[in-house]
């Protein structure tokens, strides 16, 4: 597995990946086009040539950067991937030297957020409804540098 810059040519290997994992809460081709035009920080995890998975930072000033998604494919989750992707954001939160970190995870995503405290993320609120269609609660967690 290896690590790369996210490209334009990523987005048509991503929407499936969307579609699996997210259903009508996915993420549009407009979106990720958006994302790399506001030269946001993304990369994808690759295995053999195929896309497994993919992520992206938003950083906004010295002072705060978000977290806007980490997805791995079903069959590839389990593996160190989203771990690996994560790393990857935090090291580049060092190199642009960003004081915090923020992200939103649905509150029913245990492993997620599991993970992110073992990277010592800690819960600092609740979007209520943020989610849609569903409804669903995102908690929103930092972590300082």
């Amino acid at each position: 597995m290896r690590i790369e810059r996210f490209r334009w040519w990523h987005i048509e290997d991503v929407l499936p990946l969307e579609e699996d994992l997210f259903g009508p809460e996915k993420w549009s081709a407009a979106m990720f086009w958006n994302e790399l035009a506001q030269r946001n920080y993304y990369i994808a995890a690759l295995d053999d040539d195929a896309l497994v998975g993919y992520a992206g930072l938003s950083v906004v000033d010295q002072e705060e950067s978000w977290v806007q998604n980490i997805a791995v494919r079903r069959d590839a989750q389990q593996r160190g991937i989203g771990r690996a992707l994560l790393e990857d954001l935090l090291a580049e939160v060092a190199r642009q030297q960003v004081r915090r970190t923020l992200l939103e995870v649905a509150v029913d995503n245990h492993p997620a957020q599991k993970l992110y405290a073992t990277y010592d993320f800690e819960p600092v609120g609740i979007r209520r409804g943020y989610y849609q269609p569903s409804n669903t609660d995102a908690l929103v967690m930092m972590r300082d540098a």
